[in-house]
């Protein structure tokens, strides 16, 4: 999956940028105050964008 739509994919369920770390992008999701770090790839694998969507508290894209 690509990193722009993975991202995208985490603004629309309320997911936004906390901050961000030297090779990651911190994304915070206000409902459940979890945190997650997405990497900087072009293309993510879909067992990594599973994990995160996982770890964050979003439903699977």
């Amino acid at each position: 999956m690509k990193r722009r739509d993975l991202i995208r994919h985490l603004e629309q369920h309320g997911c936004s940028l906390d901050r961000e770390g030297g090779r990651h992008s911190i994304y915070h999701n206000p409902r459940n105050k979890r945190s997650v770090a997405v990497p900087r790839h072009r293309e993510i694998k879909e067992t990594t964008v599973r994990t995160i969507c996982e770890q964050i508290g979003v439903p699977k894209p």
